[in-house]
């Protein structure tokens, strides 16, 4: 794939307002469904309560801005959507410098940057502007203006569902919820949906379960909704966030922490940096906090480039398709998890056909003559592989574990299917 083909589509969608609803990202799935047509767009109707929250009304905006004293706009929303606070109610006045600051949003130690600033789930209206051009406000009265509208009808997402040999699905998630910003919002939707078209070029062993929704609202809709399929077929899958950037590698697991996506996702970072950055279940805040909750406990771990949360330009308008995302750097995010998804792919599980250990000596594999020192170093790893052929462990994963080469496993192996005291998995099943 050339580097500018997910750059390009990052910007595309990069003037779109989006927020956890509206037709901002409508209009951003129906350009991700010409890249793969079988894109569905479904819904969750306004109001209805999954497990603690309820689904927000729909939130539009069309006009906003401040004038000063003379008539000049001195912030227009049509200009940066990061301007208008997210779901901002609808007003119109004017109002005293004094007053407008109450309403103004702004880094301090970042002068140059729009901060983004949401108010989802309280009535509320806001601007939000640059330190600069705070500290260029003069006393006096302004016009404050903003066409926006509440009301009752959906939060709509996105799902591509590939089936493949198998029933067991590996899922990938990933968000369409935040404005303007390149690494922390379009390097995931951009990067998620090539992947989509990639897996559909052939036959899978795995199906493949792949949603764009918006963040924390949309994960929690689309489990209540979803919720006893997800547990009965997802064996792995990630959360795809922050992969456009080309400073380092990121890896989040799962809560649980050795699920598949955990130990396949550390095999593949290791593959793209010596040095990546690895992070603990404490350090979470995207949707691995939804899928992996208590009593969810889905086996979804989180790859990315710089982490959400630990550079300076997160969630600023400093995040943008210049200084921060590369086609470079959305490359090493598409191939790191294309490369991960390979390996879900390729690996082979196998379990014991015995409860307990099984004979060896009747079948000459081990010593009928029981001494110190007679067992050789060849029996000792073949019983070693034996105990962790229990369907949870690839060749990879034994391979690490016991500090042998792959292909001295595969050999083990080998023998160890010829007199039938082991046998392949179909699939991995985490059941």
């Amino acid at each position: 794939m050339k580097n500018n083909k997910i750059y390009n589509l990052c910007k595309k969608l990069w003037p779109i307002n989006r927020s956890l609803t509206g037709e901002g990202n409508l209009e951003t799935l129906k350009i991700l469904k010409q890249i793969h047509n079988k894109l569905k767009i479904k819904n969750i109707n306004s109001g209805k309560k999954v497990f603690d929250w309820k689904i927000p009304n729909e939130w539009n905006a069309y006009e906003a801005w401040i004038k000063n004293s003379q008539g000049k706009k001195i912030l227009d929303f049509k200009k940066n959507n990061l301007h208008l606070v997210s779901y901002s109610k609808k007003i119109h006045k004017k109002i005293s410098l004094e007053q407008l600051k109450k309403n103004l949003h702004f880094i301090k130690d970042q002068p140059e940057a729009i901060p983004y600033v949401t108010s989802y789930y309280k009535k509320n209206w806001g601007f939000c502007m640059s330190f600069n051009e705070i500290k260029k406000l003069k006393k006096g009265n302004y016009e404050v203006f903003i066409n926006s509208s509440i009301k009752k009808t959906n939060l709509i997402y996105g799902e591509i569902l590939i089936k493949g040999k198998y029933k067991k699905e590996i899922f990938l998630s990933t968000y369409i919820c935040h404005p303007s910003m390149a690494n922390n919002e379009l390097s995931g939707p951009a990067v998620t949906i090539n992947l989509a078209k990639w897996i559909s070029q052939k036959k899978r062993k795995y199906s493949y379960r792949i949603i764009f929704i918006p963040e924390t609202i949309g994960s929690i809709g689309y489990i209540n909704k979803n919720f006893k399929i997800l547990k009965k077929n997802v064996i792995g899958g990630f959360n795809i966030t922050c992969v456009g950037d080309d400073r380092n590698y990121s890896f989040l697991p799962s809560r649980n922490g050795q699920t598949l996506s955990d130990k396949v996702g550390l095999q593949t970072i290791k593959k793209y940096s010596k040095n990546f950055k690895k992070y603990t279940w404490l350090n979470r805040g995207g949707d691995e906090r939804q899928y992996c909750s208590p009593g969810v406990d889905l086996p979804i771990a989180t790859l990315m480039r710089s982490k959400y949360g630990t550079y300076k330009e997160y969630h600023t308008s400093l995040d943008n398709l210049k200084k921060v995302v590369t086609p470079k750097g959305l490359q090493g995010g598409y191939s790191m998890i294309k490369n991960a998804i390979n390996t879900i792919e390729k690996n082979k599980y196998y379990v014991t056909t015995f409860l307990c250990e099984p004979h060896m000596s009747k079948r000459n594999l081990y010593p009928s003559i029981g001494k110190k020192k007679h067992v050789s170093k060849f029996t000792k790893t073949m019983m070693n592989v034996i105990t962790y052929c229990d369907g949870k462990h690839s060749i990879n994963d034994i391979s690490y574990m016991l500090k042998i080469k792959e292909k001295h496993v595969s050999q083990i192996l080998k023998k160890l299917l010829k007199f039938k005291l082991i046998e392949e998995l179909k699939c991995y099943n985490n059941n």
